[in-house]
């Protein structure tokens, strides 16, 4: 299938971010416009890659491609890595190490930090059911044209229900500083 040498050449052992070309055709298949099965072969694809490599420039590549999914492709995409995240838990890679050098074993904390940065990314989404990276920005319908973040714009009940959530994400984010 095209999409699957799409998938293993964007995550490649070539120390390098993942072709665009390659990123496109797998956005492709996981458009809206695209059976809902090719969406969920993808996710398939992508987790057993993910959980099958012990290099840590595949697994990074292989976060990086979902990264971008998540964050450029549609609801179809996201609705169905949440459900399968759900039940099997992708983004989980407490014991990934590459021990081929020392800079893959370096490497490898990095990559089981941004591994943990997504899947707290996507607890998020499933917790306060909008994307915070996507939805960051909202225009508002005053006449001040100014945008402002959805978290801006809720009462301070809701706020209060959504901080632990955020304040998660934004922990896991700051955690994958180099």
């Amino acid at each position: 299938r095209d999409l699957d040498i799409a998938i293993v050449k964007a995550t490649n052992h070539v120390e390098c971010p993942p072709k665009e070309r390659h990123f496109r055709r797998i956005m492709f298949a996981n458009s809206a416009n695209r059976p809902r099965a090719d969406v969920a072969y993808s996710i398939c694809t992508l987790a057993r890659r993910l959980s099958k490599t012990k290099n840590w420039i595949v697994a990074l590549k292989t976060l990086i491609v979902i990264h971008r999914l998540l964050r450029e492709g549609d609801g179809s995409f996201k609705d169905d890595f949440l459900s399968y995240s759900y039940r099997g838990n992708i983004l989980q890679l407490p014991n990934f190490r590459d021990d081929s050098s020392p800079l893959a074993w370096d490497s490898s904390a990095w990559v089981r930090l941004y591994a943990f940065y997504l899947h707290e990314r996507v607890e998020c989404f499933r917790v306060l059911k909008y994307d915070v990276e996507a939805d960051r920005l909202v225009k508002l319908p005053q006449a001040s044209g100014k945008a402002h973040s959805r978290t801006r714009t809720l009462p301070c009940e809701d706020l209060l229900d959504q901080l632990p959530a955020l304040q998660k994400l934004l922990l896991r984010l700051i955690s994958c500083q180099v």
